[in-house]
């Protein structure tokens, strides 16, 4: 990869379209209370497997119960989560009607990636790209499915 798809690839994960309320200075970085509540928000379990649920519900969402249902999560465990995530701004919620849809907030997820890489290889992109170019995720391991180690090869 060139240094210039390199360079704007990193322009544009710093430069996400909306910025968090409050929580960003004049040039639009997170601050560190930001990113630690969603870095806390996003380190359990549960709350992970609602994010990435609703991620790949796009901008569409989902109902609070449409997500118990299909993630097998009680009401009352699921509306605790799905409260400490929107504290964290890493959802929206809209009414309709009875039902309250949520969305992933990608935009403050973009921005906790710009942060965290704000200074990736110290600025030098020839040195970090395309290492640091976000791609699909890796092979998906579920909780339930034991890793187990291949023993190292023999020396001989």
């Amino acid at each position: 990869m060139d240094d210039g798809v390199a360079l704007m690839i990193h322009s544009l994960l710093r430069a996400s379209s909306l910025a968090w309320k409050c929580d960003f200075d004049n040039n639009r970085n997170m601050e560190t209370k930001a990113a630690l509540k969603a870095l806390v928000a996003l380190a359990q379990d549960t709350r992970l497997a609602i994010f990435r649920h609703l991620v790949e519900r796009g901008p569409d969402g989902a109902v609070a119960g449409s997500i118990a249902d299909e993630l097998k999560i009680p009401a009352a465990t699921l509306s605790f989560h799905l409260k400490e995530m929107t504290h964290a701004e890493l959802l929206e919620s809209s009414q309709e009607g009875r039902f309250v849809r949520y969305t992933a907030s990608l935009a403050v997820v973009q921005d906790l990636v710009g942060y965290l890489t704000e200074n990736c290889c110290g600025g030098d992109l020839s040195k970090c790209a395309p290492v640091c170019v976000p791609g699909p995720a890796k092979a998906k391991v579920s909780s339930r499915t034991p890793v187990i180690a291949k023993p190292a090869p023999k020396a001989r």
